[in-house]
């Protein structure tokens, strides 16, 4: 994972409601155990018509979407079943965190684990993020805030172990690896109990 400390983008809006894991990448596609190429299959169904050309109509595949890396959502995004696939189809495509007024907890642990950061905010701040498609806002992750460009910044929870894991680009086994020298120490102190 690549640390991840600060966001300024543009963002591109998806103002849908009970946005599925399904939705996000679907079950024909979780047949990989790598991330590689899923961002092409993000949001396949609505991305693409039948016969495979892109949908015109789609936000993502509006040249104002190219390079966005912050996705405002409606409300409970990454609800469904849970899959790692979803936070590796939003990076894989360039995403790098999502905001909403509500992120479903499965998928917010995936996203926290696999250095996806999501924000929720409140009813105010998402009603103008939906309002203005292509705001360029800025997420820092060091000040957990949240900052649009009327000036405004608000801040954000995140746990505090995440949070040091995606600044550090690690995951779990990468901070327990950078902990080796010191389990080292440790059990060559308590050998022979």
């Amino acid at each position: 994972m690549q640390p991840l400390r600060m966001v300024r983008s543009k963002t591109v809006v998806l103002p849908l409601t009970n946005v599925d894991t399904d939705q996000i990448i679907p079950a024909r596609f979780l047949t990989t155990t790598t991330r590689e190429g899923l961002g092409r299959q993000l949001f396949s169904d609505w991305r693409y018509r039948a016969d495979g050309t892109p949908n015109a109509d789609f936000v993502l595949n509006r040249p104002e979407a190219k390079g966005c890396e912050v996705l405002v959502a409606g409300r409970n995004f990454g609800c469904g079943s849970s899959r790692e696939h979803a936070p590796w189809a939003l990076l894989d495509y360039g995403i790098r965190a999502v905001i909403s007024t509500e992120i479903a907890d499965i998928f917010r642990g995936n996203a926290l684990k696999n250095g996806l950061l999501p924000v929720t905010v409140d009813e105010n701040i998402a009603a103008w993020l939906l309002a203005h498609p292509g705001a360029a806002v800025t997420v820092d992750l060091e000040t957990a805030s949240l900052s649009l460009p009327t000036g405004v910044s608000v801040g954000f929870q995140i746990d505090a172990f995440a949070r040091h894991c995606l600044l550090h680009g690690i995951d779990q086994l990468g901070y327990l690896r950078g902990k080796l020298p010191e389990i080292e120490r440790y059990e060559a102190m308590h050998t022979g109990f």
